[in-house]
């Protein structure tokens, strides 16, 4: 027996239309300051791969050691409470988008609407869930008729997962590093990890502000238009 795809839809919560407009400059908010920590992150990237690069090499510290330290774990906190914020809101803007979404076109959405959330928990999946509801949702929303290019998302994405996983590299080098010239070398591994998280953050910002426009604006317009 062939499932109907509607009765699935017609099970799920109803989907109601509200405005992405004041959510989506709160997670913009967010991901600026994700922006904002990671720069800070990187300098303190810099100063510790210094102090480990002169402490390879012999050279009296005079306390740059200590003072490196804190800065490194002052940032890792900043990153953390940051992340953790932006995270936050940019799911709550992302669950709306979705369900927005879901209006446009009820029937042209590959994952249940749970997913928008967990999706981004569950590991492994979380490296492609929430490109293809991002997908999906931007199909949605786009101009009746005229569906825009996927390339800033597909853009987003890759430095996204870039991220992801260089900075879970990073961090476990970080942790068994015991020689300087290790130390020097994860923090390498980490500046790399967050400036590709700067971009991607940026890129994402981008999303959000391109997605939230495309609902807003196809919400002003009201339905497609029936030719005669």
């Amino acid at each position: 027996m062939i499932e109907n795809p509607h009765a699935r839809i017609s099970a799920a919560p109803a989907a109601w239309l509200r405005s992405p407009v004041g959510i989506g400059w709160v997670a913009v908010a967010g991901l600026g300051a994700v922006i904002a920590a990671d720069l800070f992150a990187v300098w303190a990237d810099i100063v510790m791969y210094d102090v480990a690069g002169d402490l390879a090499s012999g050279a009296l510290l005079d306390g740059r050691a200590d003072r490196a330290d804190r800065i490194y774990a002052i940032a890792g906190t900043v990153q953390t409470v940051a992340l953790l914020t932006a995270a936050v809101l940019f799911l709550c803007w992302f669950h709306r988008v979705r369900v927005n979404a879901e209006v446009f076109d009820p029937y042209g959405h590959s994952k249940k609407r749970g997913w928008a959330i967990g999706g981004w928990i569950v590991p492994i999946v979380n490296l492609w869930f929430p490109r293809r509801i991002t997908l999906d949702i931007w199909d949605a929303s786009s101009p009746w008729g005229a569906p825009r290019s996927h390339g800033l998302v597909n853009t987003w994405w890759t430095f996204w997962v870039i991220s992801l996983l260089s900075g879970r590299t990073a961090a476990t080098a970080y942790r068994r590093a015991e020689t300087a010239q290790e130390i020097q070398g994860a923090v390498g591994q980490m500046m790399f990890s967050d400036v590709v998280d700067i971009v991607a953050a940026a890129f994402a910002i981008a999303v959000v502000l391109r997605l939230t426009r495309m609902q807003h604006e196809k919400a002003l317009g009201g339905p497609a238009s029936v030719p005669a």
